[in-house]
């Protein structure tokens, strides 16, 4: 498995067979967001240009506006920034009410230091940040500005942190990951399950024929017309009577190739569905993508081929996490088990 670099490698565009499958169109997108690109915290002092020792940045979300100063800009683009390359990057989504969430997955199976996330990188080839939006509430945003002082371990989006958004938070999530990171895979994760780093790693790692492949743990379901439950989807007239395949939210990841097809289009092109994994099934419907199921992906418990611990169906992650991800971790099958090959390997 390729370690991580200690270095950004520069590319303005992607590899010849990439190129291929999608249009010139995809390069403007990115170097328009690369531009709206700015760091919120330096603690080395190097500015905007340093984001090797860097790992809190916050990112624009992409409006007409940032396309047009992008392109003022774009005799820089080849000094001024450089995608740091992965095997695959992971965003943790996360709220201004789970601080008491992320304090426990640095308790566990994410490092909470630097130096440990640049461990955990190099050993797995994966890079972990937590993904928040903002809030006009001053008192988080301060709150947050500690945090982010103190661990360094987060991409601050521009876009109202809000449960009812979290597709157009998600979109931003893979157009952000796109511009900063060089990966084979975006893995989007919620910060409510116990995840095993490792055996992520091995997945993302196989040997594919598909470069466009969409990873999860898949399902179907009935559809929910009642305006009182939490799953209501108002444009159920749009759907049918029934969900078609599409990935469980707590984790899915998206191949480098799909999450390109993203990046070119506009974002009022995308049709929002209520709830984000429906929304992401959706869109990969209309792509050409392969529909990969992992059922280790939305595990119960722990085993010795879980990559993923959840309590499906009672709870969209786990319930009570904070309590409940200290607990798994306790647990040697959970945190220290060797790993066996599973039926979906």
């Amino acid at each position: 498995m390729p370690s991580s670099p200690k270095f950004f490698r520069s590319r303005l565009s992607p590899p010849a067979k990439r190129l291929t499958r999608t249009t010139l169109l995809i390069v403007l997108s990115v170097l328009s967001f690369l531009f709206a690109l700015y760091t919120l915290i330096s603690t080395s002092g190097c500015g905007h240009r340093c984001l090797s020792d860097l790992r809190t940045v916050r990112v624009l979300w992409d409006r007409p506006g940032n396309v047009d100063k992008g392109g003022a800009d774009a005799g820089d683009a080849d000094n001024g920034f450089r995608r740091h390359n992965v095997m695959g990057f992971v965003g943790i989504q996360t709220g201004f009410r789970s601080a008491g969430r992320r304090r426990s997955l640095r308790k566990t199976w994410m490092p909470s230091d630097r130096k440990g996330l640049q461990r955990l990188e190099e050993s797995t080839g994966l890079a972990f940040r937590f993904i928040i939006g903002r809030t006009n509430d001053k008192s988080k945003m301060e709150e947050l500005g500690k945090e982010v002082a103190e661990y360094d371990d987060f991409i601050l989006l521009d876009i109202e942190e809000e449960y009812s958004k979290l597709p157009y938070k998600t979109l931003a999530f893979f157009k952000a990951a796109y511009a900063l990171y060089d990966s084979d895979f975006y893995i989007k994760a919620d910060d409510d399950i116990y995840l095993r780093p490792d055996r992520l790693s091995l997945l993302i790692a196989k040997e594919r024929s598909h470069p466009q492949t969409y990873i999860g743990c898949m399902k179907k379901g009935p559809i929910f017309t009642n305006p009182k439950l939490k799953w209501y989807e108002p444009l159920s007239h749009l759907l049918g009577s029934e969900y078609f395949l599409h990935a469980y939210g707590p984790i899915y990841a998206l191949s480098a190739d799909v999450v390109a097809s993203l990046v070119a289009l506009r974002n009022n092109s995308f049709r929002m569905f209520s709830n984000e994994d429906v929304t992401i099934g959706a869109w990969m419907l209309a792509m050409n993508v392969n529909h990969e199921h992992n059922r280790n992906l939305c595990e119960t418990s722990c085993s010795q081929t879980s990559i993923a611990v959840w309590d499906l169906p009672k709870c969209s992650g786990l319930c009570n996490p904070e309590a409940k991800l200290l607990e798994l971790h306790q647990q040697e099958i959970c945190s220290n088990s060797s790993t066996l090959p599973s039926d979906d390997n």
